[in-house]
């Protein structure tokens, strides 16, 4: 564990920019990331050499672990109103929350959003939208494609400041 908190933060709680808060994610979701970055589905370094050797059992052990840390605050930032409520109306009409729950909190595949780093936030949803970024669910890439970059950042406004 002192390896993955290293990059992303005492306690699951990243520092470090466009790097994501690990804490309070679901542990399916984890374990999945983590599958990803051992078998190269997902190659982002130095994930994928940090997962070298790790087996299954390992891979579960250490998702429990992670999803186990708190989960990150939100955005000590003061929020703009508008954005806030541009946000909301993406939201409704995206359904972001049926797979990441009402609250944000991530369910199963989906993670958690709710006090993420906002850096990361709009970096995961620019390389979904543009298809650097691959989940094993497809649904992402279809979400981001009408979105604008002014959406994705009042996204990632809204997102990073939710308790």
């Amino acid at each position: 564990m002192a390896a993955c908190l290293a990059c992303h933060g005492d306690n699951g709680q990243s520092t470090v920019a466009e790097i994501p808060s690990l804490g309070g994610q679901p542990v399916f979701y984890l374990s999945v990331q983590l599958y990803m970055f051992r078998e190269r589905i997902r190659n982002i370094e130095p994930m994928p050499a940090m997962m070298k050797g790790v087996d299954d059992d390992d891979l579960r052990r250490m998702a429990q672990a992670i999803s186990g840390l708190p989960p990150p605050s939100p955005s000590a930032e003061p929020a703009n109103p508008a954005r806030l409520e541009r946000a909301r109306a993406l939201i409704q009409q995206h359904r972001c929350d049926f797979c990441h729950n009402e609250n944000f909190s991530g369910e199963q595949g989906a993670p958690r959003l709710a006090a993420q780093r906002e850096d990361y936030l709009v970096k995961a949803m620019r390389e979904y939208k543009s298809n650097a970024r691959r989940a094993y669910d497809p649904s992402m890439a279809d979400v981001m494609h009408p979105l604008a970059d002014a959406d994705i950042l009042d996204l990632g406004h809204y997102l990073a400041r939710l308790r």
